[in-house]
């Protein structure tokens, strides 16, 4: 679709954006109980450790500060959660319309995606860069 070609830096900041603000909510959901609480059963290390990752990685993220590291370590976490999380309590069953993973394996390779790209346009980075691309 070429019409949008003008615009792919300023949809893949708010694809940036938006996926980092989402990725927050879930930290929020974890720590603070927030958005219909804590996930029932989740052990304290999910909680805590993935809890303040999401907070933390999507809040850089969306903000676009550090956001490769930032987007690097919320797509290996997304990478575990997939497998520890849908992978093994399917019994092995690595497809992810079949063990309810989409979203963790969505968020990977979105987070993969923006820890190669880098922060792009409307990002903190690009502003400390001083430039459109960070």
């Amino acid at each position: 679709m070429g019409f949008l070609r003008p615009h792919a830096e300023r949809i893949y900041a708010l694809l940036r954006i938006m996926a980092g603000l989402m990725f927050m909510q879930h930290g929020l959901q974890k720590l603070f109980g927030l958005f219909g609480g804590v996930p029932a059963g989740a052990p304290a290390f999910i909680v805590y450790g993935a809890g303040i990752i999401e907070l933390v990685c999507g809040v850089l993220v969306a903000i676009g500060l550090f956001t490769g590291p930032a987007a690097f370590l919320a797509s290996g976490t997304m990478a575990v959660a997939f497998f520890l999380g849908h992978v093994v309590p399917a019994k092995g069953n690595l497809l992810p319309i079949v063990n309810q993973g989409e979203l963790a394996a969505l968020y990977c390779f979105v987070f993969f995606y923006i820890a190669a790209h880098g922060a792009g346009i409307w990002s903190v980075d690009a502003t400390r860069q001083g430039s459109k691309r960070a």
